[in-house]
């Protein structure tokens, strides 16, 4: 059975741990990522492309997701419009974290329905300022 948004999560020093979901193809930026999140007492979801990340976000509705954008088959300007546009994951917030820093992607990925955009390598403060930001609403 899979948490609703918002549903109680497990606490940590105060605070509600939150499920994130990073979505990308780099095994070396899923450790990193994975590595600050956890630090953070986040619980991680992984998928290591576009069309599995948005088949995961629908069932395990996450509190978050941080999607790549260059990735084989579905990208992640693709995926997260599929997420952003969907009733069932709308409520989903997206971070879109990539190497591509043009600010036309990053008009596009904000129009794909993106909530933020940062560029790799990303650091941790950064990271976990803008994400507690998008959790809060």
């Amino acid at each position: 059975m899979a948490l609703g948004p918002r549903a109680a999560r497990p606490y940590r020093m105060g605070k509600t741990m939150a499920r994130i979901l990073i979505v990308d193809d780099s095994p070396t930026e899923m450790y990193k990522l994975t590595g600050m999140l956890e630090k953070h007492g986040h619980e991680v979801l992984k998928a290591e492309n576009g069309a599995d990340g948005v088949a995961l976000a629908r069932e395990e509705k996450p509190d978050a997701v941080l999607m790549d954008i260059v990735m084989p088959g579905l990208n992640g300007f693709q995926a997260t419009r599929q997420l952003t546009k969907d009733a069932e994951t709308s409520h989903i917030p997206v971070i879109i974290i990539t190497t591509k820093d043009q600010e036309t992607d990053k008009v596009w990925g904000t129009r794909q329905g993106a909530k933020d955009y940062l560029t790799k390598p990303v650091d941790e403060e950064t990271l976990i300022k803008t994400l507690n930001s998008v959790l809060a609403g």
